[in-house]
Parts: structure tokens; sequence; C-alpha cells
């Protein structure tokens, strides 16, 4: 039996299709249905590790947490890591095949549409039901013909569409008619309807728009979704740095962390619990001034460590660093992160960059060597050095994390290491982790997703405050994503029929009713 499917495209980029997406799967799987995502191909640095070691977008891992489903490398099943100077690392069934220019992958890309369909078909003979995400616009005249990810899918799996649009950024009644008139027949004929995303104010203001887009395409708008604010739900893009750095001003009496901003910055989602904690102000910044005082400076994870690690040298970020850990001032690297701040990064087979070998930044007893491999793993850790991320007295037992990294970070002399890695997917493991330096201001891990663990968060923040003289406030427990999922999913039931929606999924027969 092949399951229904509906389809979410937008009219441009960071619209709110992901998490449009991840609502309609948390809706559907209220209502007793087996439910999975998919989206043929996603570009994104932010991504996620599968239970079985496969690496996929972390909206698509998002959408399956709202689905109640197990992420799988079929939801995804092209991944593209942006590398800089036109090239990105592809990932196909969540293992990398290689490194290709943007020319090269535009040429390999047909090959990639029969395995597509049958990630997608499997994934509806295995499920109840199937929502699919599309990618940016459908609407790109000069990416269509290559097109795996918007209007080919729709076509190819004759489900219907619903297109979003930002009403926030402005312009949302024109950017529907642009879309519709870019589309060829057959294609608008997808369209089952709009979603206007994003509303503050009075939905009965938008009666005369509405009615226009209706008269003017002959397509319903399904629904007014609102601006839901502070939502923690990971980002994919980092188009949301921009916004997330800006909404929060540093006051007295808060902690200051300052997150340097890397031009090839990945899974900065590391710090989003941060976030969203009372009294803490998270900032991403690319210069040394704006970190100088901060009470915190992480150091994040890379596509491009090499090239990043130039940067940090070349915008005196390097200098600060190193002038913090003189004087005992708190430094966290994660991941590429961690590498920067060891002694060396070794790369003799040009996995990465053309530098052969680059001194790191010498803080901590590391040195990473570049291999074809990829390692890709859920973790769990347990404490074994104390450090300002645990000392036994709130973190105990197990924490949980996941590595995404191609370099293997190996110890060059004896030294403390926060945490041991004691499973790898599924398999008993007996590894260190990161390591201590600078008599304990540096502390370097290789494990993503660290700071979800609400017993290192809260030892780290105590231990922060501490150094700083700063009272404790009250503690506001920090939403899980699982209920803030919830929280998206009941505006968007205010907002959308569902009923309405299973209907058209399962009458669909390729046009509007």
């Amino acid at each position: 039996m092949t399951a229904p499917a509906i389809m979410v495209q937008g009219t441009a980029s960071s619209v709110g299709k992901s998490l449009i997406a991840a609502a309609l799967c948390r809706l559907l799987s209220r209502q007793g249905l087996r439910v999975a995502p998919f989206k043929a191909q996603n570009m994104a640095l932010n991504s996620y590790v599968t239970p079985d070691g496969a690496e996929i977008g972390r909206a698509q891992a998002v959408q399956a947490l709202a689905a109640r489903s197990v992420p799988s490398a079929q939801m995804n099943p092209v991944l593209l890591k942006p590398e800089g100077n036109s090239r990105s690392q592809v990932v196909v069934l969540g293992k990398p095949i290689g490194s290709m220019k943007a020319a090269e992958y535009q040429a390999y890309k047909p090959r990639l549409r029969t395995l597509i369909a049958d990630c997608l078909g499997q994934l509806r003979a295995e499920y109840d039901a199937v929502v699919i995400e599309g990618a940016g616009s459908p609407a790109e005249i000069n990416l269509k013909p290559g097109d795996i990810v918007n209007m080919d899918v729709a076509r190819r799996a004759n489900v219907p569409v619903i297109l979003v649009g930002d009403i926030d950024r402005g312009g949302v009644f024109a950017s529907f008619v642009g879309t519709m008139e870019l589309l060829d027949p057959e294609e608008r004929k997808l369209v089952a309807g709009f979603l206007i995303n994003k509303f503050r104010g009075d939905p009965a203001l938008l009666s005369s728009g509405l009615e226009f887009l209706l008269q003017r395409t002959g397509i319903p708008v399904l629904g007014v979704v609102p601006h839901i604010p502070d939502l923690r739900i990971p980002d994919e893009d980092s188009v949301s740095l921009d916004s997330r750095t800006r909404r929060r001003e540093r006051r007295a009496g808060t902690l200051d962390i300052a997150v340097l901003r890397l031009p090839r910055i990945s899974n900065y989602d590391d710090v989003e619990a941060l976030e969203h904690e009372s009294e803490t102000v998270v900032r991403f910044v690319s210069a040394p001034e704006d970190a100088a005082e901060a009470d915190l400076v992480i150091v994040p994870g890379s596509k491009s460590t090499v090239a990043d690690l130039a940067w940090l040298r070349e915008r005196g970020l390097a200098d600060l660093l190193l002038a913090r850990a003189r004087t005992g001032r708190p430094v966290l690297g994660i991941c590429g992160g961690c590498q920067m701040l060891g002694a060396s990064i070794e790369d003799p087979l040009g996995v990465e960059s053309a530098e052969a070998a680059v001194e790191g930044l010498g803080l901590l007893p590391l040195v990473t060597r570049f291999g074809r491999e990829k390692r890709t793993a859920q973790v769990r850790a347990e404490l074994l050095h104390a450090s300002f991320l645990g000392d036994g007295s709130i973190v105990t037992g197990t924490v949980s994390g996941y590595e995404i990294h191609m370099g293997m970070v190996e110890a060059v002399a004896e030294a403390a290491a926060p945490f041991r890695v004691v499973e790898r997917n599924g398999t008993s493991a007996d590894s260190r982790d990161g390591a201590i330096g600078a008599g304990g201001a540096v502390v370097g891990t290789m494990l993503h997703g660290l700071l979800e663990n609400a017993p290192v968060r809260a030892h780290l923040l105590r231990w922060l405050r501490d150094r700083a003289g700063l009272a404790h406030p009250h503690a506001k427990p920090v939403p899980t994503t699982d209920a803030e999922l919830d929280r998206l999913a009941d505006t968007v039931a205010a907002s959308v029929e569902i009923p309405r929606l299973w209907r058209l999924m399962t009458s669909w027969t390729g046009n509007r009713p």
C-alpha cells in the first residue's frame, strides 16, 4: 500500500517550511498515524547522526522527533555540506561520497533521481503518511532544469503541495502570485493551497488579501499561522544567526557567552540550550573586541577547520583566545573548535585542505589527523576529570551526544580529558574525549549536543556565575524540543484544519478538488 503524502514548499528560503512540516508531522502523529518526514536534498551545516550512524539534515531529525519516528537516511537521502569556494561535501544515504564543485554536482544530480524515488517509495510503503519538504523556491528558473527536490518530487510522487509564504518579511501576496506565474502549467495543478506564516496581528485584517489570492489564482489559503516567539527548535540555516544575536541584549547581572561566528560554522545549535537559560545572553561574534569581556568564549564546529583556523588568526581572534588562556579566562572548543585549540592539524591526504600540516593554537595537547573515513556516531559518555563542564557534584552517570568529524583526535601528552566515551551507536566503547588545558581554563570536546544535557549545562552556568561573582537566578526550566514541538503543533492546529488536510492527502488525484 502507498501511504498518502503532502508536500510543503515555500516562496523562498527561510519562510518556515521546516517548522510547518514538523508541525504537520506532530499533528498527523496525534491522529494515531505512523508518520515519516522526507526531504530529497538538503543543504545545511547543522546535521544529525541517526541511531545507525548515518548523517542527515538536522531538520529531518527534528521532523522525525515530531512524528515520533526513528530518523533514518531514507528521510534525507542527499545532504550537501558547503565547504566554501563553491564546493560541498556530498552525503548520500548518510555517508559522504566526496567533495564536488557546483558544476560537478549539477552534472551528477540526475543520477540521484532513482535513489530519491526509491527512498520516498520505501517510506510510503512502511508508514501511514509522509510529509515532504521542499527547498528554497520551486520557481528559481535557473535551477528548475536540474530540480530533484521541489516540483520534480511532487510530480513524480503525484502529491499535493502547500505553498508557504512569510508575511513577516513583507510582500507575501506578490510572492505567492509571482511563484505561481513562474511555475509550469502542470506544476500549478499540484499546488493545493497557500499557507501564510509568521503573521503578527489580527487575521481579519487579511481578508481582502486572501480573497484576492483566491480570485487571482483559484487557490485557497488554508491557514494563517501566527508568529511564535522564542521557539526552541533547532534552526537549520546560518541565516538565523543574525536575528538570534540581535534579539537579546546583555543586561547587568547576566552571563555573557560569546560564540565565534566562523565563516564555515557548523552545528552551531550546540549552544541553543544556553540561549534559553535565565539571565544568560549568547552572542555570535566575529571581532576580538566583541568577545574580550565575555564570561565564556566558545569556538564551535567548522566544516573547514584549517580555513577557519586561518580566519581566526587573520581576525586577531587567535590572539584573543591565547590571551584568555594566559589569564585563566574560560574557552570551550567543540569538535572543529577543539581541533583548532590543539597542537596541530595534519591532513596528508588533502581531505580538507591543501595544507599537509598546520600548527594549532597549542592550548590543548591534542593532534588531529584527517583521514578519508568520517566518524558519525551517537554516543554516551561519562565524566572522567573535573572541568567547568562537570565535577561529579551535578554531572553523574552518563551523558548523551553525537560525533560528526573527519579528523581523528589523539592526545600527544599526558593530559586530563573531560569525558570518556563508553558507547558508540549502541556498542560498548572506551576512549577519551577531548582535553583540559591552561590550568582548567580551556576545555575541548568532540561531542556535539553535550550542552543539551541539563546537568552539564547546569554545572557550566553555576561555575561561570561563581567565577564572575554573579548571583544564581531562580532556575527556569528550559523547555525540551519535544515540548516545543507540541507548542508549534498547537499553534498550527489552531490555524489549519488538519482533517481538511488529511482529506486532501487521501483524495488527491493530481488536481485540486
